[in-house]
């Protein structure tokens, strides 16, 4: 088996058992047997949403490396500048926190830790009755995905670990260097800012505080988690400070124009509605 094939089965079979314990304790029971008898019906209802994600990421798997060359032709290459603004911070980290345990953490969560978060959302919100959160968290998905696309156009920088690699290591390959052949297939070396791993967990943690009335089991486990994947990318060596920064930004710029877009739609849907029923009651 091929290491890109290998390290893939064992995130789909570790994540796939967390997501199976955390749908028991987290959704739990009940609105699980509820989700049952609706679940054609609450996906048919956010099938545009995900669509326009299904779009986006189409998009940047099959555009990525020819948007990648515009980048660096045209792009705004500012990784001197961040490094000038932020200095050996990610350096100091290493040098002053890294030990063995903390690298095994850290990789696990940058890779299994964090897909486990993007992905148990779906579940949990798809189970509840209302899919306007579900829709909300679709969107603002596809929002970090195309806004960071825009911008990896746009800005051409690379990461510590390429720009000062006598200074910062990069734990995640040293620690296993299959993560090289699953990272190297979703990700470019210049695609650094805004770090797209802060913003989609930010994302989450965001969703995961808004939603504490629904799921209070949840919130401090996004919390940890998300926390945890910020920290990750930093004592990893594989994003800048300047990243995580801008990963915030755009994490709480997609969660604010979510509910304007998917509210705004909701509203207009209602008005519609009235109107059709006015009109055949007259």
């Amino acid at each position: 088996m091929s290491p890109f094939l290998s390290v893939v089965t064992s995130v789909v079979l570790w994540v796939g058992a967390a997501l199976l314990v955390a749908a028991a304790a987290i959704v739990g029971p009940r609105r699980l047997a509820g989700l049952r008898g609706e679940l054609g019906s609450r996906l048919w209802s956010v099938r545009r949403p995900a669509a326009g994600l299904t779009a986006v990421l189409l998009v940047s798997a099959v555009g990525r490396s020819a948007l990648q060359t515009v980048s660096e032709l045209f792009g705004l290459r500012l990784t001197g500048l961040i490094y000038a603004v932020e200095g050996d911070f990610v350096a100091w980290i290493q040098a002053t926190f890294v030990t063995p345990e903390l690298t095994v953490y850290f990789s696990g969560i940058y890779v299994y830790g964090y897909v486990f978060l993007l992905s148990f959302p779906f579940v949990a919100y798809l189970a509840l009755p209302d899919a306007t959160t579900l829709k909300r968290l679709i969107v603002a998905y596809a929002l970090n995905y195309s806004i960071g696309l825009v911008i990896y156009t746009v800005v051409y920088a690379h990461g510590p670990r390429n720009l000062t690699p006598d200074m910062v290591t990069s734990l995640l390959f040293t620690y296993n260097p299959d993560f090289m052949a699953l990272t190297s297939e979703v990700n470019e070396a210049a695609n650094v800012f805004p770090s797209l791993h802060t913003s989609l967990s930010v994302t989450v943690a965001t969703f995961a505080v808004l939603t504490r009335g629904e799921y209070p089991r949840w919130t401090p486990v996004a919390l940890w988690l998300s926390t945890s994947v910020v920290l990750a990318t930093m004592y990893l060596g594989i994003h800048w400070l300047t990243d995580v920064v801008g990963g915030v930004a755009l994490a709480l710029g997609s969660v604010y124009l979510s509910y304007r877009i998917v509210d705004r739609a909701v509203d207009d849907e209602i008005a519609g509605d009235r109107a059709v029923d006015l009109g055949d009651g007259a």
